[in-house]
């Protein structure tokens, strides 16, 4: 496999975990399994808002109101594999 295509699939398969656990930890807090206030739990509440947040925004704007639910991170993620699949299509034509 040529070095960048793999790059390319680890960053991607990297930033789909993220998401993952951005989305899991926003449910734990929303439930109060953990303290937000917390200051490890602030930590990483924050490093994953700001790494997934620039991504999802322009996808919440786009989407109507769904009430309390969010698809947002579904959808970043079905577009992340999609574009994935894509460049492999390609690259393997």
């Amino acid at each position: 496999m040529n070095p960048l295509l793999w790059l390319l699939d680890t960053v991607i398969t990297l930033y789909i975990w993220v998401l993952i656990a951005s989305a899991v930890l926003s449910w734990l807090v929303a439930f109060n399994v953990v303290n937000p206030y917390n200051n490890v739990v602030r930590a990483i509440s924050g490093t994953l808002y700001q790494l997934t947040e620039p991504l999802l925004r322009p996808i919440r704007n786009i989407l109507p109101n769904l009430g309390g639910l969010d698809i947002s991170p579904v959808i970043l993620i079905l577009i992340l594999m999609f574009i994935r699949q894509t460049v492999f299509w390609l690259v393997t034509r």
